[in-house]
């Protein structure tokens, strides 16, 4: 999609709005579009610009700042969802159910408009089950978070009946059938492939990986096996060709542009006048990352300490330090160096620098592949201009010197995964528009998805084989399960369970399924009420989940629009 996102700048087409509360005044009307082939691409590309929301997938990512693997106490998106204080007024909570409902309507715009384009019969069933896929996408994210919502089809004229939407909410039940009868029909049409320059549209592989999640999240194990079992095993040859990336950190640079592990990603692309990127550098990087960052989002010392060593024994500081875990004036002792009187070199590292640095050496290589961790290096900038840095825990720590910080003054890990290395060597221009695809299912995630549904269907063999691969990818490499030592047993249905658990959090940390996760096995309430300290010790906040928190509240602004709407979440 990079060559077509060029198309869609030009037709000006990117400020169009689909708000269920306002007319899309800027919209170019069926009247004097939708006419021609160029018209229909760019409607179809329309589609796909509407994930760069940041509301819905744009920041994913930011979805695990709200499990325990990841925080935002940065004052953007999640702070009072974290300490449970959010209403159905919350900002975030309205917002992503506007947004998916704005790419609800671009796919339906198409949908009510594409019969009318001259262009051929296969080309519109194509545009068709393209615009399916994305309505399922998004609905499927609705889903998820509200449960059953209103469902408005391509019958609804938006620039006709904006004032009179008011349908009231179908159940999560029929929800999901209008999700996968869209998905079904996706499948049907959709190609295995297409051509490079189109690569990033939705495919056959998209449209099955994605109706098998659906699946999965509603506990139809064997259907969603099925599906995954497609995808993996391609049993009628299809040649959906996918595969693990040999290296891992790779999938996360523009060396993964078009990679056989990914199965449907947001694609990006910037330079002058062509800014289609995501907001890595910006919200995932540090004040030491390109033009200077803010750490919206950031990894918890819970995902640190989740990786193994590297033959596959659990990790745990109190082995090394007895009472670690509970003694914050000892993880200040150990991490905390101090700095020169001018604050540009460090006078004093921690005496177990040296065996700090070896710990997380000696483990899961995905650890610092994911992590920035401390006196570890990373190439960042100050300002704009590249230059190494070193992480040290000290009073005083700034880019200029060469020194990693965050933009509060706290200790917390940082983000090596996305975020961009210097300026990309000349590529990055602004630090709102990295260049590097974002994946929205990739085919790691389908075989822990797939894990899951062999253990839930008692072949935890064929479970343990699919993590298997996902731990012995080459840059990986970790042992297998089952393959000696005892550490590394796992038989029965609950010891497979853990280790899906824990797979799927290395394995996709910062590309926001955690919360979900935890929230479709009934886990959030168990793992999501805590104290959280930064690496030196100090407090920072305290973690809320109560049951009403496995859905959000339906926005308190929908149902003053809407009187028909129906029910409120159970505990809003």
């Amino acid at each position: 999609m990079k060559k077509y996102i060029l198309l869609l700048a030009a037709a000006g087409l990117m400020s169009s709005c689909y708000d269920l509360d306002q007319y899309p005044h800027d919209q170019l009307n069926s009247g004097t579009f939708w006419k021609t082939e160029t018209h229909a691409y760019q409607g179809m590309v329309a589609m796909y610009e509407t994930l760069r929301n940041e509301n819905v997938f744009g920041a994913y990512y930011n979805l695990d700042a709200l499990s325990e693997i990841a925080m935002d106490i940065n004052n953007w998106q999640m702070p009072t969802i974290i300490d449970g204080s959010y209403t159905d007024r919350a900002g975030y909570v309205q917002s992503k159910w506007q947004s998916a409902y704005n790419g609800i309507f671009r796919a339906n715009l198409l949908l009510q408009n594409i019969d009318g384009v001259n262009t051929s019969d296969e080309q519109k069933t194509l545009y068709k089950a393209e615009a399916r896929f994305m309505r399922a996408l998004y609905y499927f994210h609705l889903l998820d978070f509200y449960g059953g919502v209103p469902l408005y089809d391509e019958t609804t004229i938006v620039d006709q009946e904006f004032a009179n939407m008011k349908k009231s909410r179908s159940t999560a039940e029929d929800t999901k059938k209008f999700i996968l009868d869209d998905l079904d029909e996706a499948v049907r049409v959709l190609p295995v492939k297409w051509e490079s320059d189109q690569y990033g549209r939705a495919t056959r592989g998209a449209a099955v990986a994605l109706r098998g999640k659906v699946k999965l999240y509603t506990k139809d194990y064997s259907g969603a096996k099925a599906d995954f079992e497609e995808i993996v095993k391609d049993p009628e040859g299809r040649g959906y060709g996918y595969r693990l990336n040999d290296s891992y950190p790779a999938l996360f640079t523009l060396e993964a542009d078009q990679s056989a592990e990914m199965i449907f990603s947001i694609q990006c692309v910037n330079g002058t006048n062509n800014n289609y990127g995501l907001a890595y550098c910006l919200r995932l990087g540090t004040r030491a990352a390109f033009g200077g960052c803010w750490n919206n989002n950031m990894p918890t010392d819970i995902l640190a300490d989740m990786y193994e060593y590297k033959d596959g024994r659990p990790f745990n500081w109190d082995d090394i330090y007895p009472g670690f875990s509970t003694d914050r004036a000892m993880q200040k002792s150990i991490f905390e160096a101090k700095l020169s009187a001018d604050k540009k070199s460090v006078a004093e590292y921690p005496s177990d620098k040296d065996k700090i640095r070896a710990i997380y050496e000696s483990r899961d290589p995905r650890l610092e592949q994911t992590l920035i961790t401390p006196y570890s290096h990373f190439l960042g900038c100050n300002g704009r201009t590249p230059k190494e840095m070193e992480y040290v825990l000290a009073v005083g720590v700034n880019e200029a010197n060469g020194f990693l910080r965050d933009n509060l003054g706290h200790y917390n890990y940082y983000w090596r995964k996305f975020v961009p290395e210097g300026d990309m060597n000349g590529i990055l221009e602004d630090r709102s528009y990295s260049p590097v695809d974002f994946p929205l299912i990739r085919y790691a995630d389908v075989l822990l998805m797939l894990a899951e549904c062999y253990n839930e269907t008692n072949q935890q063999d064929d479970a343990i084989t699919m993590i298997n691969q996902v731990r012995q990818r080459p840059s990986t490499n970790m042992p297998a399960l089952n393959s000696g030592a005892a550490w590394l047993e796992a038989h029965s249905k609950e010891e497979v369970f853990e280790r899906i658990i824990h797979e799927r959090a290395v394995e996709l940390a910062c590309e926001g399924h955690r919360f979900s996760d935890l929230r479709r096995w009934g886990l959030a309430k168990e793992k999501l009420n805590y104290e959280y300290d930064d690496i030196l010790g100090t407090f920072r906040y305290k973690r809320i989940f109560k049951d009403r928190d496995y859905l959000f509240p339906i926005p308190a602004v929908e149902f003053e629009r809407n009187p028909n709407l129906g029910n409120q979440n159970a505990g809003w």
